[in-house]
């Protein structure tokens, strides 16, 4: 059980990863304040250690946004225990439920210019991930929540917060930013298409 949580965490938090890398790339003004916040608040170390991560503001930010518009895991599935009415239709029992995740965090009508990538949005907001509110739902909600919630999450902002640190970032062969491919692959899980392949170079080395 464990094997399996740590096996699904790590898939789900490198696909994330990938996500919040493209669309930091696709928006140079995110990816700068990104960039500078972790590098004021980690100045003279070299590596930034787990207690570093809850002064990422804005790193934050970052991940919830990419939460909402490229959730990792787009249907939430759920099974009724009893008959009962969901948006004016009978839902009998045992019937399955999917609830569309990714098509909320693009709905119009709960979030402003739905298919842009700001972070700032959240700025303020109680909205959070953790399924008290069912605008987000990259971990389902309820009882049946998603168990590697922290894990995951731990993962994706300590493993973000590294390559921004360490790395100033580019895509290769003059590719135009604007022009970076952002399609995606619907499965089991909401990868990209196509890899993502980036030019990493060094701004602070990594030390063990």
């Amino acid at each position: 059980m464990i094997s399996g949580y740590i096996s699904a965490g790590s898939e789900t938090s490198a696909t994330t990863i990938e996500w919040a890398m493209s669309e930091l790339l696709k928006n140079p003004r995110v990816m700068e304040k990104a960039q500078l916040e972790v590098r004021q608040v980690c100045e003279g170390k070299n590596k930034i250690e787990e207690e570093d991560v809850q002064k990422l503001h804005y790193l934050k930010l970052v991940v919830k946004e990419t939460f909402r518009l490229r959730p990792s895991v787009t249907l939430v599935q759920r099974e009724a225990r009893e008959r009962c009415e969901i948006g004016g239709y009978t839902i009998p029992a045992k019937a399955k439920i999917i609830v569309n995740a990714y098509a909320i965090g693009r709905d119009p009508k709960l979030w402003a210019d739905p298919e842009c990538f700001q972070p700032e949005r959240f700025q303020g907001s109680s909205i959070d991930f953790k399924g008290n509110n069912f605008e987000l739902l990259p971990f389902g909600a309820g009882r049946r929540i998603c168990p590697g919630i922290s894990f995951a999450t731990s993962n994706i902002e300590l493993g973000l917060a590294q390559l921004l640190y360490h790395f100033n970032w580019n895509v290769p062969n003059g590719t135009k930013l604007e022009a970076l491919d952002m399609a995606e692959n619907f499965g089991i899980t909401n990868r990209r298409k196509n890899h993502l392949h980036l030019i990493a170079t060094t701004y602070i080395p990594f030390n063990k």
